[in-house]
Parts: C-alpha cells; structure tokens; sequence
C-alpha cells in the first residue's frame, strides 16, 4: 500500500517537474532563446531525476508483485520523459527557428 502510495506521488511529481521545464521554455516573456535554452536545460535535469526515480518505484512495484525485472527505461514515467524531451525539443527548435526566420517577414509588412 505504502508503495502504491508512492508510485502515485512520485509519478505527480514528475509530470510537475516536466511541465515546470515546458513552461520555462516557453512562457517566460521578455527572455531570450539562450536564456530559456539555458533555464529549461536545468529543469529538464530536475524532471530526470524525478522521473528516474519514479521509474525506479514502478520497477519495484513490478517485482514486487512478482513480475520479472524490468528495464528502468521501460516503465512509465521514464517514458513519459524521453517522449516529453523529443517532443519539446522539436518544438523548442521549430519555434526558434520561426522567430528568427519567419516572423522579421511578418513585421516588415507593418505599416
């Protein structure tokens, strides 16, 4: 029960830690992309460790109720951060490169 308790608290924590480093990536006004890189950079970190160790607990879980022993990178909550990283880091550099390239085409139009 203890260790349920803790696979749900652990597992909250790191989608908190990940959404944290989506929002410093992206939602900080007045920065710019270095500054963000730099910031999300660290709190992807931060979100590592939450989430390794609350695979960590999963993979406990598991062999605890007599499950073979799992590789840490195939629970859940390890998974969720590499697919979260991936996919921030597209976007990360997809929007990097509009703001350099395509949005000085938008504000030369501008009467």
């Amino acid at each position: 029960m203890l260790l349920d308790l803790g696979k749900a608290l652990s597992f909250f924590l790191s989608i908190m830690a990940l959404s944290e480093a989506i929002f410093s990536a992206f939602f900080v006004p007045g920065t710019g992309w270095e500054e963000r890189l730099s910031a999300a950079a660290l709190r992807i970190a931060i979100a590592g460790c939450c989430c390794f160790a609350s695979g960590m607990l999963f993979a406990m879980s598991a062999r605890a109720q007599g499950a073979p022993n799992p590789p840490l990178t195939s629970t859940f909550p390890v998974r969720l951060f590499f697919w979260t990283l991936v996919g921030m880091t597209i976007l990360f550099a997809l929007s990097w490169y509009l703001d350099a390239y395509y949005v000085p085409l938008l504000w030369r139009n501008q009467p």
